[in-house]
């Protein structure tokens, strides 16, 4: 028999009869009963294939190795065959002797006595050429647990990692563990061992080495200081467990050598920020007025290495292991700023794709992750939505994660999908969703009524385990808000009667009792009713009744006093102990006799008192203890082998005991540069950051007009110039001088630096992904956009400009340029008087400016499925419109994605709300394949939050009705006033025109003043008014349409934000309390 159908034929006699023999699984058959072979002595199991196992043909070995492996993979025990297959261990044939290996790795610590024989075999096999047989005999000797050969396997493990073999050094990684676990004492001695191991470059190794580190000390960082930067660098090309391995490692690492990047009162600086804006941290700190206010907030710089982590960890978010993706998932949970955790969202939910015990496990850890984090999910939201075919542990994580994610603006979303969920014929996920709509319902006031509502529809459902999981829900939402609610109390005392769920009756009693203050006619007849079928209720309807009469009892003893001294009676001798108790104690605190009781006279305080409402809580809120994706986590218990977290250092330790290592690690990627590359690049590159070239070009272009920093900055440049010191005007001689003897060499320099800078390109790479430390720096280059702050004479005017700081600017080219961007502030500051007296009779000087703030936020307006191809998105450029003062700008880009061209693009009919006007945008002739153009169009919203709808033709290919509608801050348009205006028009804004609320400011935005007025400015096209109080921002803006002013007040007291808007439009006043309450707090 060939070897390549080896495996082929052993399939084939698996299913063939019995031999006369009684070989292979046909042995199996004839051990039935009415089989005659069961009964003879001469019976003996697998005795062909010892026959062929003891042989001189290596082709029958090899043929009877691969039944025996076959039969193994099956689960099939042929320990029995452990004395024939042990003597081919000297089989010459390579084949062979690798199958044997497989079976002696199986069976080697089962018949450990047999095995034993063998060691001496085993040790001349760790000498053989072939690495397998060398790996495989490690393999097996590692296997045999016996405590007498700890020795011997010390001995190899030593030599194994010396070994030429990736292969084999990896086997040795495996085996240390097992040692370890066979004998502690050897902790010292396979310390070493793994230390050479993690030395390894070779990314087989690494996965392995970091494995055995893992069991045997894995609180000794010492170990990983010196490879920290070589494991970051090899984690992509390690295989997939490794990665797994490394990353939960580096995870602890990470927690104990770097300071924790979401503390309190810590700022995350930007790393572009952070080098241009030294320059004015002398001026800042002389500033003692602003830093007072101002809270102290710590600048956070980032540990190089902790990027590094960060940064190397992040490519293997589109692995193809969903281990791999949950490990980086929770490394970045765990350890990465507060604002990059994002990242890992999509590609969490792209796991949910596979099978259903992956999407438990990425479920699980995605509802806890969504407690804290809610606007990273978000997006997703449709991706949580539960399938028909889901099993039900599913639909209930996805349930939780639905109820976690519901904000005032998706809750409507997530409610219309519970109406469906109830209506499930899964019985318990049904119920689930009604608790559900119940947190939602305490977790966003604003939705309460709505929920209770519903939940009071649920009633009247046919399913009682619907209708009883819909009165506790009902129960507590009513101990939150119960005096708004006594119509549904009444509703429910009179379903007592047709609920028959003992737990749903107990709640109804339950809310009589407690509310019978608002139910003063209804709670007496419902008592009598019970008291009738006392007998009959379960245990739990029975304690409810004791305590419906006792309360009763004491709110209105003369119509009660009977019934519950009657059901007091029938209470005492009740076959339950703890109702029997329950009647006793009762009835000596509400009806004590002439004696009467101590307690008697509190019988009030104590029965009705006022009883803090019920938290509905998420079940995973206590889970985020627990490392995601482990055991623990997934049980909310502890399991056996789980360490904790380490928590943060307060101070971070010595980041240098990482730099041992590096330089032989840099030197290795030099050594491979060099040979690859063209040698004696570094030296040039060190010199300077920018060549040589470079600055005398910039220079030059600097001073000539038409540079291509602009206009601008040509006339600030010149103005430093002529109010520089006499030691600035020596400076800029040497400079000349300096260009002067550069440009007698320009050609030798230009040439040397074209063959440098080809040479030196790939090596700044890979020295920038290996370390963060070496920033490159250029002098003298930021002073020049500071110029228009630093030149300007302080003056007291200016002192408020310092209070708001510099306004930020976008990175988008529709931005208005630095120079322009104060003008709208300091004008209103020059408008108004700082020495007259706040109560002057000024005019009001309403001048309306251009928007300082571009969004850049764009909306799908048709997708490339419905538009055939085309896709369209639009966005609010905030420009005046030169059709109307009164319409809004908005920005279309239509995108072709098909291989054809569109033709003839345009609107057709109109369906406009009342006072609303749109401006087509001009008809496209042709859009060709795999192109996009802009157009522009305006629409008069008549200052309201209702759609355009219109619809949208190209020749022959489309007809589409579409709809844009536009946020509440895009119906405004910036205005012009001062800060006794502003109080004025104020002042006129008052009772129902005046809209209010009050948010917690995030971490990034109280960090930061021009974040926190930026934020603003999203939300609302509006322009800030200057302010004498520094708590006080204050913003200025009219209605496009009707002009109506729109004021917005904020006010801060520590993290938390005050908001006032005053505008004549209420609608607009209440939604744009609530999308700056949003921006402020995301």
């Amino acid at each position: 028999m060939s070897a390549n159908g080896g495996f082929q034929a052993m399939g084939y006699a698996v299913e063939r009869p019995p031999s006369s023999q009684g070989s292979g699984d046909g042995a199996e058959t004839a051990i039935d009963p009415a089989s005659n072979s069961f009964f003879m002595n001469d019976y003996k199991r697998h005795d062909d294939l010892k026959s062929m196992l003891d042989g001189n043909k290596h082709s029958l070995k090899l043929d009877a190795m691969k039944r025996i492996i076959g039969m193994i993979a099956k689960g099939k025990d042929a320990s029995d065959l452990f004395p024939a297959v042990v003597k081919n261990v000297v089989c010459k044939n390579i084949e062979v002797k690798k199958l044997v290996y497989v079976y002696l790795t199986r069976y080697a610590e089962e018949q450990q006595e047999l095995a034993l024989l063998s060691i001496s075999t085993f040790q001349r096999a760790l000498k053989d050429p072939n690495q397998l047989i060398r790996g495989s005999a490690l393999r097996v000797l590692s296997n045999i647990r016996v405590p007498d050969i700890v020795p011997i396997m010390m001995l190899a493990i030593r030599e194994a990692v010396m070994d030429m073999s990736p292969f084999v050094r990896k086997v040795a990684a495996h085996a240390i563990t097992k040692l370890y676990s066979l004998d502690p004492e050897q902790k010292e001695q396979l310390v070493e061992v793994i230390e050479k191991l993690l030395a390894d470059k070779t990314i087989l190794v690494a996965g392995a080495a970091i494995q055995a580190f893992d069991e045997v000390c894995p609180d000794r960082n010492d170990l990983i200081h010196k490879n920290y930067r070589k494991l970051c660098n090899l984690l992509v090309d390690v295989e997939e467990w490794g990665q797994v391995v490394i990353i939960n490692m580096l995870t602890r690492y990470a927690r104990t050598q770097f300071i924790n990047p979401n503390k309190e009162n810590m700022e995350l600086a930007n790393e572009d920020k952070a080098f241009y804006s030294s320059e004015n941290s002398d001026k800042e700190d002389k500033d003692d007025e602003k830093k007072e206010t101002l809270p102290e907030v710590q600048l956070y710089i980032m540990d190089p290495d902790h990027r590094l982590l960060l940064r190397t960890c992040k490519p293997l978010l589109q692995s193809r292991n969903a281990a791999v993706v949950m490990a980086v998932a929770q490394i970045y949970h765990h350890c990465a700023p507060r604002s990059e955790v994002a990242l890992v969202a999509k590609a969490l939910i792209r796991l949910l794709r596979s099978n259903k015990e992956v999407q438990y496990i990425v479920l699980s850890t995605i509802a806890t992750m969504s407690l804290e984090r809610k606007g990273m999910f978000e997006p997703f939201l449709k991706s949580f939505y539960v399938r028909t075919n889901d099993p039900t542990h599913v639909k209930l994580l996805k349930l939780e994660i639905l109820t976690n994610l519901g904000t005032e603006t998706s809750i409507s979303t997530i409610l219309r999908e519970f109406q469906t969920y109830v209506t499930s014929s899964d019985k318990e996920f049904a119920a689930s969703t009604i608790h559900a709509i119940g947190r939602c319902a305490s977790n966003i006031p604003e939705i309460t009524d709505t929920c209770l509502n519903g939940l009071v529809n649920l009633m009247s459902n046919r399913d009682e385990s619907i209708v009883a999981e819909s009165v506790v829900v009902i129960k507590k939402l009513l101990q939150i808000q119960a005096s708004e609610h006594k119509d549904i109390i009444v509703h429910m005392a009179k379903m007592v009667d047709k609920i028959t769920v003992p737990m749903a009756r107990a709640s109804i009693l339950w809310l009589i009792g407690e509310y019978s203050d608002r139910v003063p006619k209804i709670a007496p007849d419902v008592l009598r009713k019970r008291a009738k079928e006392f007998i009959e209720e379960e245990d739990i309807v029975k304690l409810q009744i004791l305590n419906l009469s006792a309360k009763l009892c004491i709110t209105n003893s003369k119509q009660t006093k009977l019934l519950c001294q009657y059901v007091f009676n029938l209470a005492k001798y009740d076959q339950n102990y703890d109702i029997r108790d329950r009647a006793r104690f009762l009835r000596q605190l509400i009806l004590p006799g002439e004696k009467g009781g101590a307690l008697a006279k509190h019988a009030k305080k104590i029965f009705l008192s006022t009883k803090p409402a019920p938290v509905l809580e998420s079940q995973f809120k206590d889970r985020d203890q627990y490392q995601l994706g482990t055991l623990s986590h997934m049980l909310n218990k502890r399991a056996m082998g789980y360490r904790d977290l380490p928590t943060w250092p307060e101070v971070a330790p010595d980041p240098t005991v990482r730099n041992v290592e590096e330089e032989k690690w840099l030197e290795t990627l030099k050594v491979h540069k060099t040979k690859y590359g063209k040698p004696g690049t570094k030296k040039t590159k060190e010199k300077s950051f920018y060549s040589d070239d470079e600055e005398s070009s910039e220079e030059e272009g600097e001073s000539d007009g038409g540079s291509s920093t602009g206009e601008d900055s040509s006339e600030e440049s010149s103005e430093e110039e002529s109010e520089s010191t006499s030691g600035d005007e020596e400076n800029v001689d040497k400079k000349k001088n300096k260009k002067e003897s550069e440009s007698e060499e320009g050609s030798e320099s230009e040439k040397e630096e074209s063959s440098t800078e080809e040479s030196t390109s790939d090596e700044d790479d890979s020295e920038e992904e290996s370390s963060d430390e070496e920033i490159p720096i250029k002098p003298q280059k930021p002073k020049q956009p500071e110029n228009s702050i630093t030149e300007t004479p302080k003056k007291d005017s200016n002192v408020l400009l310092d209070l708001f700081g510099d306004i930020p600017e976008s990175d988008t080219p529709v931005q208005t340029a630095s120079k322009d961007v104060l003008v709208p502030v300091a004008a209103a500051v020059g408008a108004m008087s700082l020495e007259g007296s706040p109560n002057s009779k000024t005019p009001l000087k309403q001048n309306v400016t251009r928007a300082i703030f571009t969004p850049t936020k764009t909306h799908e307006l048709l997708n490339r499925i419905k538009g055939g191809g085309l896709s369209i998105s639009y966005k609010f450029s905030r420009t005046m419109s030169i059709f109307s003062t009164k319409m809004v700008n908005i920005e279309l880009t239509f995108t072709n994605t098909s291989d054809k061209p569109i033709i003839k693009i345009r609107t057709g009919s109109q369906k406009l709300q009342p006072g609303m006007a749109m401006h087509e945008f001009p008809e496209i002739s042709v859009l060709d394949a795999h192109m996009s153009t802009c157009v522009s169009m305006a629409v008069d919203f008549a200052d309201t939050t209702q759609p355009a709808m219109f619809e949208l033709l190209s020749e022959g290919r489309m007809k589409q009705t579409v709809s844009i509608s536009a946020p509440v801050g895009e119906l405004l348009k910036p205005l012009t006033l001062s800060e006794n205006d502003f109080d004025i028009q104020q002042g006129k804004l008052k009772g129902m025109n005046e809209n209010s609320g009050s948010c917690e400011i995030s971490d990034a935005v109280e960090s930061s003043l021009d974040e926190f007025v930026n934020r603003v400015y999203q939300a609302a096209n509006a322009l800030q008014v200057p302010s004498l109080d520094k708590n006080v921002y204050k913003f200025a803006s009219k209605t496009m349409s009707g002009e109506h002013i729109c004021l917005v007040l904020v006010k801060c007291d520590q993290n938390k934000a005050n908001i006032t808007v005053n505008c004549e439009k209420m609608v607009i006043g209440q939604m744009l309390v609530k999308d700056i309450k949003q921006t402020l707090s995301k």
